[in-house]
Formats: C-alpha cells, structure tokens, sequence
C-alpha cells in the first residue's frame, strides 16, 4: 500500500505507517525548519507538495491512504478555538477535495483532544459529515501516547476512515499495551542541567503557588522523577511525562541527584522516534529547542503504528 504524508511536520505519522510496511510517495509540509528535519530523517527523494490548501490533486500520484495531522491551533483549548471561523480550520475541506479526486480508500487523521468538545460537539459532527458525504465511513477517538508503550500522556482525537464500498467491518481501534520504563528514554549526553540553586528556579519554587509545598532536596533523591514546571504551580510525575507541546520546554527529570532539561532527542524518543533517526538529527547538529519544539507538534510514533496496524486488517487479500 501507498500513502501520502499531509501537514507532515517531522514525519511521525509517515515513520508510524512504514513501521507497517507501507510506502510513502510524497509528502506535505510549509515550514522549512519542518521539511530540513524531514529531509534528514527521511532523505530528500520524495517529492514536497507544498501547501496543502493549494494542491491540485491531478498533480499528486496515486495512493491508498491519506495520513494528516492537521492544524490544531483552531480548536485546542490553548488557542482561541475558534474552529471554522479560521481559515486554518478550512484545511479539512481541502483534505476532503483531495480524498475525493483521488478516490483514496483509507484515511486516517489526527488533532487535539479538544476538538471533541469544541463547538459542544458541533465541529467534529460538521467534520465527519463533510467526510461521509464524499464516501467514508468515518470513526473516531480519543487515544492517550501512554498506552502504547511510551511514557507520555498525549491524548490525541483520531479520525479512520474506510470507503463506504470496500468497508467490510474489521476495523477496531488498537488495545492498550504496557507502558515501557521511562528511564530508556533519557539521553546519556543530556548536559542541559539546571542547578537547583538557579534563581529564577528558586523564585519559582518558592511563588504563592509552590511555597512549602515541595521538599527539593527529597525530589533530587528520587531518580528519573519528573518536574512540570507550569506557568503556575509545579507537578510532579512518575515513571511519565506530560504533554510535549509545541513551545513548551519546561519539564525537568532528576538523574544523579541533578535536575535536567528534556532536549530535543529525548522528545523525539517520546514520540516514538526510534535512534537510528536520532543519530542522524544529531549528525545535522538541529538546534534543540527547535527539535523540542518540533517533537511537541508531531504525531505518537506507536500510536499510528498501533491504528496503521488495525487498518490493514481491513484490506481484502
């Protein structure tokens, strides 16, 4: 089976569906720091499509299945959520016209939890609609990275689709599996440490939020403990991380009685991304916070692998 990889970001809903098997014969993407990390997992031989919004889709070969994770700024409850009435909210009408034209028989797509709710339910009705109208039937969830062996609570909404014509009724949403060890996720090389006598830590630890809540000297005794550093008040987890997010770089883990900063490689091993791919962003020497960024805005490696996995019980031999 073919697919093509749309709003692409670094590639883990593409990385996700060869772990299956599946080719990929193109992708879709716009920011460049995106398609340079692409193109240094990937290589550069598959053609970028572009915007999404602008492609014809004469232009684009044939494939079987449409992957997409698409802009979730419009309904994360982070955003302003204003769905439909933003223009970036107008790109599933667009995935729908190149599904359409193509007459591509699997789709799947994925964005914020949020979406569920946004609108009171409204928008996701509105976007199944526009999908079972031009052939699918379409079935959706909301799937947590955690039960899927990585240690990330990232819920995500999903989207399946299958041709009303060639549906025979298999498909299932992947089970759980067992959470893997955190510990196998931290990098070695993490230099980035942040001293616990560090001020604006100390200021932070100590706000109307934190003050007397929080013995620091026990939280550095307690290995691989994880630290939220939230706009307000401090979390703490173990044995799991919370959500990568675009921009959000504040979470700590403890190692060797030191505080480190999660870098850019370890969030790519947090979404899935296996080491052959993080040795090769380190060779292109990327800049961290921007890798960080970029594994905060990508699809769960093992969550698509997991769904890719289920569809494909669906395709007649």
């Amino acid at each position: 089976m073919k697919f093509l990889d749309f709003c692409a970001g670094i590639g883990g809903g593409r990385t996700g569906l060869t772990k299956n098997n599946l080719s990929c014969v193109g992708y879709s993407e716009i920011d460049k720091n995106a398609i340079f990390t692409y193109n240094t997992m990937y290589g550069k031989n598959e053609e970028n499509f572009g915007d999404l919004t602008k492609i014809n889709p004469s232009a684009l070969p044939d494939f079987d299945l449409l992957i997409c994770g698409f802009p979730c700024q419009t309904f994360s409850i982070v955003g302003k959520r204003e769905g439909f009435n933003d223009i970036r909210g107008m790109v599933i009408f667009s995935i729908a016209e190149i599904l359409k034209q193509k007459n591509v028989s699997y789709f799947i797509l994925e964005n914020v939890k949020g979406l569920v709710n946004h609108n009171k339910g409204e928008t996701i009705n509105k976007i199944v609609t526009i999908l079972s109208d031009i052939g699918y039937n379409v079935s959706y969830t909301v799937l947590n990275s955690i039960d899927y062996g990585i240690p990330h609570m990232r819920e995500r909404v999903y989207f399946v689709g299958i041709k009303k014509e060639i549906d025979n009724g298999k498909f299932h949403w992947p089970i759980k599996v067992e959470c893997s060890d955190i510990s196998q996720y931290f990098d070695e090389n993490n230099n980035t440490i942040l001293s616990a006598d560090d001020k604006t830590f100390q200021k932070y630890i100590n706000n109307k939020y934190n003050y007397g809540k929080f013995d620091l000297q026990e939280i550095l005794k307690t290995d691989n403990l994880v630290l939220d550093t939230r706009q307000s008040d401090l979390r703490l987890y173990k044995n799991k991380v919370p959500t990568l997010r675009t921009g959000r770089h504040g979470i700590l883990y403890v190692k060797d009685g030191q505080l480190h900063k999660i870098n850019g490689y370890e969030g790519l091993k947090l979404q899935g991304f296996s080491d052959e791919y993080i040795k090769k962003v380190r060779s292109a020497k990327i800049n961290n916070n921007r890798l960080l960024s970029q594994a905060g805005n990508a699809m769960t490696v093992n969550v698509i692998e997991s769904i890719g996995k289920e569809l494909l019980k669906c395709v007649e031999v």
